[in-house]
């Protein structure tokens, strides 16, 4: 359970810094529109980095919508299951449709991202941002975190601890 503790740490700091990347996104924002209407300026890397932190936040952030159970689900069938059909439902799920697909992401997302770093890729605007190879990292981050929550997930499942391992905040779990 040692492992399962950890996971959920790195996934609630890296929701954190989703969080983080969210408020970031809203200040790139306001300040791009402030500059582009009030004084008819616009300053490519602070676009670039509105898109940037959007797209952060979504990546960083999965594995915590995964561990508190707020991902994308038909509830109106998922609430009406028993408790062992509900946790048949979920192993099938992460089994078959998430990690696999993390690890599709992560595998076909190595190449494209060494890649990227090999070079130090930034922005093809000028003015633009010279991270790109950082964002492209994200993807691997991504999969990384959602396939080590699903894993943590499978052990609670295995272990009798479900109900612990989907940390809900509204209780609903």
């Amino acid at each position: 359970m040692r492992f399962v503790t950890l996971v959920d740490r790195i996934n609630q700091t890296l929701g954190t810094l989703a969080g983080g990347c969210a408020l970031v996104m809203l200040l790139a924002q306001v300040f791009s529109v402030v500059t582009r209407y009030a004084f008819g300026y616009g300053i490519i890397a602070v676009q670039e980095s509105v898109i940037y932190a959007h797209a952060t936040t979504f990546l960083l952030g999965a594995g915590l919508v995964l561990r508190e159970n707020g991902h994308v689900r038909v509830d109106v069938f998922y609430s009406t299951m028993s408790q062992r059909a509900r946790h048949i439902v979920d192993l099938v799920g992460l089994t078959v449709f998430v990690m696999p697909v993390a690890g599709v992401i992560f595998w076909l997302g190595l190449p494209y991202v060494a890649r990227s770093w090999a070079t130090l890729e930034g922005s093809r605007q000028s003015g633009g941002l010279p991270a790109v190879f950082l964002l492209k990292t994200m993807l691997l981050v991504f999969a990384v975190s959602v396939a080590l929550q699903a894993i943590a997930i499978l052990i609670r499942l295995f272990s009798g601890d479900l109900e612990q391992g989907w940390k809900r905040a509204d209780g609903h779990g």
